[in-house]
């Protein structure tokens, strides 16, 4: 494809590459992903500007084809994202069809914190909502709990309720559709991603199809702007000891002035439950140095190079936990679903240094590392794991989630009939 003079030119740069302090990127000192710094903003873009997407194309491109730390993960060949992407930027026939290809760009990541919301997408989805939250189980999608019982009532929408159909699409075929626009490392991510596609619309109303009793039932429901709910989060537990002398921690609740009087309390229970289904606070530190002898190895990770752009090196071990004479002695469980993302998938490893502790759950959403932001050209703004995360012995994080002792995946029953599966297991394991 080169021209001799101009392959010994590129080799040329390669060899001389500018190796001091760069203008344009520099790292997190902490984490050690990049930040990329002192783009032009070019605060008049106008879509229209063939020259300004692609130049805005290629600011992303090689932003990721840098340092991005798992791009050897990812389902298509970069370079093929590449050659695919370009016609959508150069002849967009919209400025919602450009705004859609940075979209799916970003989806092609296959990364859990890659995602992009513009007014246009959220307005090509739909920003009206039907007054119900649900799971995606068996390819159908199960009414889990409302974000207004009134409305819900209303609607005639009942927990357990099983969505085949929804304007005469199955769930599946809906999700196939729109594949292309739902971000995720794996498909438990996917499908948790997708809860603003599937039902969400620009229309008052929807009509779907439902099991209900054994027996199918169709039902126009309505849609609201989310604001009309009036939608507050339920309170929970922050702790609690269960039966027989199990202690519960809902990870997610806990700040780290709570940490010490918790664990004083439950520091004679027989097992901790340990809640990950959530994103904690950044208690981690001082529960590992309760529960652990001494300090353990964490994970590894790899860290971008900037004088090579596109080499990652591999850093030390990291470890946490200090020296205790009289650590924890009891089971600790650990549970885990598609809501356990990043910092709580660092926390589910760092539990899992514990010798005796038991992870149970679904797979999480496999995307951990600190984030590094990057902006479109007009201020569209998005992300992406930004340094690779490994167990200690070099076993993959990324895309897969954390290691699983005993899957369990909540059941139509079980949301039916009101149940946590996965707690119920994890005491019946406490109690082994």
């Amino acid at each position: 494809m080169f021209t001799n003079e101009l392959g010994e030119n590129l080799k040329y740069i390669e060899n001389n590459r500018f190796q001091g302090k760069s203008k344009f990127v520099t790292k997190n000192k902490n984490a050690g992903n990049v930040i990329l710094t002192n783009e032009a903003s070019y605060q008049n873009f106008d879509w229209k500007d063939k020259k300004m997407r692609i130049l805005s194309l290629f600011r992303y491109w090689n932003s990721i084809e840098y340092f991005f730390p798992y791009k050897y993960q990812m389902d298509k060949n970069w370079n093929q994202v590449l050659q695919e992407m370009l016609p959508k930027f150069l002849s967009p026939q919209s400025e919602l069809d450009y705004h859609l290809a940075m979209l799916e760009i970003i989806v092609d990541l296959d990364d859990s914190h890659a995602g992009l919301n513009t007014n246009l997408t959220i307005d090509y989805f739909g920003a009206k909502y039907i007054p119900a939250k649900f799971s995606i189980v068996d390819n159908k999608a199960v009414i889990t709990s409302f974000y207004n019982d009134s409305l819900a009532d209303i609607n005639d929408l009942r927990i357990g309720d099983v969505i085949e159909k929804a304007n005469g699409k199955t769930i599946n075929e809906i999700l196939q559709q729109k594949s292309e626009f739902i971000q995720g490392s794996n498909t438990s991510a996917k499908f948790a991603y997708a809860f603003n596609k599937i039902f969400n619309g620009v229309t008052d109303s929807i009509e779907i199809e439902f099991l209900r009793n054994d027996k199918i039932k169709g039902n126009e429901i309505g849609r609201y702007s989310f604001d009309q709910f009036k939608y507050k989060k339920p309170s929970t537990d922050k702790w609690k000891i269960l039966e027989n002398n199990i202690g519960y921690i809902n990870l997610g609740e806990v700040e780290v002035s709570d940490v010490s009087a918790i664990l004083e309390e439950i520091k004679n229970t027989k097992s901790i439950i340990f809640d990950l289904r959530n994103y904690p606070k950044f208690t981690l530190p001082y529960i590992l140095n309760f529960l652990n002898p001494s300090a353990k190895e964490l994970l590894v990770s790899i860290i971008p190079d900037l004088n090579y752009p596109g080499k990652f090196y591999w850093e030390e071990p990291m470890s946490m936990g200090e020296n205790n004479n009289n650590p924890y002695r009891g089971k600790v469980i650990i549970l885990v679903n598609s809501r356990t993302i990043s910092y709580a998938e660092l926390y589910a490893m760092g539990l899992q240094t514990v010798n005796n502790s038991i992870t149970i759950g679904s797979q999480t959403l496999g995307a951990d590392g600190n984030v590094s932001r990057v902006e479109f050209i007009g201020g569209f703004k998005t992300g992406f794991s930004g340094i690779g995360i490994f167990y200690p012995d070099f076993t993959e994080t990324q895309r897969k989630g954390v290691r699983i002792d005993i899957e369990v995946k909540p059941t139509i029953l079980g949301i039916k009939q009101g149940r946590d599966e996965v707690l119920e297991k994890a005491i019946k394991v406490a109690l082994e």
